[in-house]
C-alpha cells in the first residue's frame, strides 16, 4: 500500500506483532511490517505529542465531509448524465394537488409523517458534500408529493408515506391498491383524493404483497365493518356491497413469518435501515431510495377475504376488469402484479421501483430469488408489454410510453439476472461472498441507467444475497467454520495488539488518508473488546459517518449514520414509533400462534422442562397436544393425552397472553382443568424480549 512506510514508522518497536496482524484475516488489510530484531525502547513505544493530541481531540460531535468524501461525491457528476430529465418528468407528471406544507400528527400532537422536514432538498441544486449526488437526486424527486393522475381513471397519492396509495376508478367507485404503512397517512391520502376527485365508495382493496408499508394503512381506508365475508365467493362478496380484500395466495402466512416470528429483531434493525432516529438533513436522513422514510402512526391489519391463486386469473369489480400475475419469491415471498386492459395500464407492485431493489434487505428477511425476479419481469413484458401505455408501482413514480416501458422492464430484469448469474459464475470459480462483492460491477450500459442505480439495494449486498441463497454462510475455509464470538475475538485481538492507543494512532492516520472502511473495521474491534473505550467509539463513528456521506444507497447511508449516532450517544429509540395492530395477532392461525409461543420460549428457562398439556381452541374447533420438552415446544394436531399435566380451553387469541407473559389476562381467558399452576409455569418459560438490543457494540 502507498502508506505502508508511514505505518511501519508508527508501529516500529512492535514489529513482530504487526507482522502477525498483517497476515491475519481480521486485520489483513494492514501493510506487512518488516520484522526487526532491534529491542523495543521506551521512546519508540511512546506516541508523538501531535499524535497524542490528535487522539485526545476525538469527540462525539457530528463532522463535515472530509476532502476525500467531497471528492468522491463530486466525481459522480462526471459518471452520470445529470442533464437527463426523464425521471424528473415521470416523477412530476400529472400533479393535481399538493398542500404547501405536509406534516401529519397524531392525537397527542406527535409528528408521524413530515415532508416539511425535507424542505432542504432542491432538485435544481448540486448535492452538498455530505450527500451522494445520485441519492440527492433521488431524494429530491421523492420530495415531490401530492395527488397525481397516472392516466384517466388511475390516481396516486405519493409522498404521504414511504409507499404510494393508488386508486383505480370503477363505474361508481374505487379499487384501492396498497394503503401506505399507517392508518393516519392512508386517511390523509384518501382525504386528498376526495377533496379533488369527489367522494366515491371503495369497491375492493388489493394488497400487492406482505410488507407492512403496503397493508398497514388499511383501516385508514375502510373499517372492519365494511369488509366482505371471507366465507363467501368473490362474486358474492362483491354483490354484498361489502369490500373484498384481495391478496396473493399464501399472503397471511407470510405476513406472519416476515412480521411476527422475527418481527422484534426486524423492527430494531429497521431503525438502522430507515434511519428512524436520525434527523432529516444534509448530514442526516435524506431518502431510503423508495421514499423519504417510514411513518410513525398506527399500523393496522384487516384479514384478507380472497386469494388470487394463478397468473391470468381475471376478475371484474364494478365494471373494471383486472388480470393478475403472481410473482412469488421476488421482492416478497408472495407478491402480485395487476393489469387493467381497459386502461392499458400495468401495476408492477414492487417488482420495479425506479431503483435497484434488495435481494436481501438490511432489516433482515428471507433472501429473494434474483433469477425468478428477472423471469417474472420478462413474463410481464411478454404478457402485457405491447398493450401497455403506463407502468405504475407501489414506490416512486410511473413510466410512460411503450418504448420506455419496454426498456424499463428489460433493464430492471437484466440487473437482477446479471447479479444472480455473475455471482454464481464467481462462486464456481471459488470466490467467497466478500470477494465477489468487491469484484462484481454492472456493465456500463446498465450502470448508467438512472432507475437501476443503487439508491436502495446495492450490488455488494445483493451479490452476497445470491451467495447466501445458494451456498449459505460458510465459505468452506475451516478457519471460519467455528470462530470465536465477536466479543471474545475482539478481546484476544486487543491482547495481541497490546497498546490500543498505538492502534488508534494507526487508525487515525488511515482515517486522515480516507481509508474509512478499514478504520471502521479495526476500531469496532476495539469497541467490542471494551465498549468504554471512548476514543475508539468516536473514531469509529467518524469513519462510519464518512461512509454514510459517500453512500448512494439510502439504506446504507442510514445504517452508517445510525451506527455513528449510537456510538456517540448510546442506544436511542425513535421519538415516535408505529403502533402495531392487535388484529394481525388475532388473524394468526392456531398453528402460527403455537409456533410463535415456541419461538418465545427461553432456552435457559425451559432446558429441563418435560411436561404435556392438552389444548382446545374453542373458537376455531382445534385440538392440540403440547409437549414442552427440553427447550422445544412440540405440538400434535388432533391429539390429546390423559396423562397431561392439564387441559386448557380458550379462544386462540388467549395464547398471546402466554406469549406476552400476561398472567392475569391468561387466567381470565383460559379455562384450566388439572394443574392449577400450569399457566404460571408456561409463562415462566417465556423469555423477556423488548427488542432493545445493541448492534454496533456488544
Amino acid at each position: 500500500m502507498s502508506d505502508s512506510i508511514s505505518r511501519r514508522d508508527f508501529i516500529r518497536g512492535t514489529a513482530a506483532g504487526a507482522a502477525t496482524l498483517a497476515a491475519s484475516g481480521i486485520l489483513g488489510t494492514w501493510a506487512r511490517a518488516e520484522e526487526s530484531t532491534e529491542p523495543q525502547t521506551e521512546a519508540a513505544s511512546e506516541l508523538s505529542s501531535d499524535v497524542a493530541e490528535a487522539l485526545s481531540a476525538l469527540d462525539g460531535e457530528q463532522k463535515d465531509a472530509t476532502e476525500y468524501t467531497a471528492e468522491a461525491n463530486r466525481a459522480h457528476y462526471d459518471i452520470m448524465d445529470f442533464e437527463d430529465e426523464e425521471e424528473y418528468e415521470c416523477a412530476t407528471k400529472g400533479l393535481i394537488d399538493a398542500p404547501e406544507t405536509l406534516e401529519l400528527t397524531d392525537e397527542d400532537g406527535s409528528v408521524i409523517w413530515s415532508q416539511d422536514a425535507y424542505d432542504f432538498l432542491d432538485y435544481d441544486t448540486e448535492a452538498p458534500d455530505t450527500v451522494h449526488p445520485g441519492l440527492w437526486r433521488n431524494a429530491s424527486l421523492n420530495h415531490f408529493y401530492g395527488l397525481f393522475e397516472v392516466m384517466e381513471g388511475i390516481y396516486q397519492v405519493r409522498g404521504y408515506d414511504m409507499a404510494n396509495l393508488t386508486v383505480v376508478a370503477t363505474d361508481s367507485g374505487w379499487v384501492v391498491i396498497d394503503t401506505t404503512m399507517t392508518a393516519e397517512c392512508a386517511a390523509a391520502a384518501m382525504q386528498l383524493i376526495e377533496k379533488n376527485l369527489g367522494e366515491r365508495p371503495v369497491k375492493a382493496m388489493i394488497i400487492s404483497h406482505t410488507h407492512v408499508d403496503h397493508y398497514g394503512g388499511m383501516e385508514g381506508v375502510i373499517s372492519e365493518d365494511e369488509v366482505a365475508d371471507a366465507g363467501l365467493s368473490l362474486d358474492e362478496q362483491l354483490a354484498s356491497g361489502k369490500v373484498p380484500v384481495i391478496v396473493p395466495e399464501g399472503f397471511l402466512e407470510d405476513v406472519v413469518s416476515e412480521n411476527v416470528y422475527a418481527g422484534t429483531a426486524m423492527s430494531r434493525r429497521a431503525y438502522y435501515q430507515y434511519g428512524s432516529f436520525l434527523t432529516p438533513g444534509e448530514k442526516g436522513r435524506v431518502s431510503v431510495g423508495i421514499g423519504t422514510g417510514q411513518s410513525a402512526g398506527s399500523v393496522t391489519f384487516i384479514a384478507p377475504t380472497y386469494e388470487v391463486t394463478a397468473t391470468g386469473e381475471t376478475i371484474t369489480v364494478d365494471g373494471l376488469e383486472i388480470q393478475f400475475q403472481l410473482t412469488p419469491r421476488t421482492e416478497a415471498p408472495e407478491e402480485m402484479n395487476a393489469y387493467f386492459p381497459q386502461k392499458r395500464a400495468l401495476w408492477i407492485a414492487e417488482n420495479a421501483t425506479g431503483t435497484m431493489h434488495n435481494l436481501y434487505t438490511l432489516r433482515g428477511a428471507q433472501v429473494r430469488d434474483g433469477n425468478a425476479w428477472a423471469q417474472y419481469l420478462n413474463e410481464a413484458k411478454t404478457l402485457y408489454g405491447d398493450r401497455t401505455d403506463v407502468v405504475f408501482q407501489s414506490h416512486n413514480w410511473p413510466h410512460f410510453g411503450q418504448e420506455a416501458i419496454s426498456e424499463y422492464l428489460t433493464n430492471t430484469a437484466a440487473v437482477y439476472k446479471y447479479i444472480n448469474d455473475r455471482t454464481l459464475m464467481y462462486i464456481n470459480d471459488g470466490y467467497t461472498s466478500d470477494e465477489i462483492a468487491e469484484m462484481i460491477k454492472l456493465p456500463e450500459a446498465l450502470a448508467k441507467v438512472w432507475y437501476t442505480r443503487q439508491y436502495y439495494g446495492t450490488l455488494a449486498h445483493n451479490s452476497k444475497a445470491v451467495y447466501q441463497r445458494y451456498m449459505g454462510w460458510y465459505d468452506a475455509n475451516p478457519a471460519h467454520l467455528n470462530p470465536l464470538s465477536p466479543t471474545d475475538s475482539a478481546k484476544k485481538w486487543v491482547q495481541y495488539l497490546g497498546d490500543t492507543d498505538r492502534v488508534l494512532a494507526l487508525a487515525l492516520e488511515d482515517y486522515e488518508n480516507g481509508e474509512y472502511r478499514w478504520v471502521t473495521e479495526v476500531t469496532n474491534v476495539l469497541v467490542y473488546a471494551d465498549p468504554e473505550n471512548q476514543k475508539a467509539r468516536y473514531l469509529c463513528a467518524d469513519a462510519l459517518e464518512q461512509l454514510g456521506y459517500q453512500s448512494e444507497s439510502g439504506a446504507w447511508r442510514n445504517a452508517y449514520l445510525a451506527g455513528a449516532w449510537e456510538l456517540r450517544n448510546g442506544y436511542t429509540e425513535p421519538t415516535k414509533e408505529t403502533t402495531r395492530s392487535l388484529r394481525l395477532r388475532q388473524s394468526l392461525t392456531g398453528k402460527l400462534l403455537l409456533d410463535y409461543l415456541g419461538i418465545m420460549t427461553s432456552t435457559e428457562l425451559s432446558a429441563d422442562a418435560d411436561f404435556k398439556v392438552n389444548l382446545y381452541l374453542q373458537d376455531v374447533d382445534e385440538q392440540y397436544l403440547l409437549h414442552f420438552y427440553h427447550g422445544a415446544l412440540l405440538y400434535y394436531e388432533d391429539q390429546s393425552d390423559d396423562t397431561a399435566s392439564a387441559s386448557l380451553t380458550c379462544n386462540k387469541i388467549a395464547i398471546y397472553a402466554l406469549i406476552t407473559k400476561s398472567l392475569e389476562t391468561a387466567e381470565q381467558a383460559i379455562q384450566v382443568d388439572g394443574d392449577e399452576t400450569i399457566l404460571e409455569t408456561i409463562i415462566g418459560l417465556v423469555a423477556e424480549n423488548n427488542g432493545a438490543f445493541n448492534i454496533i457494540e456488544p
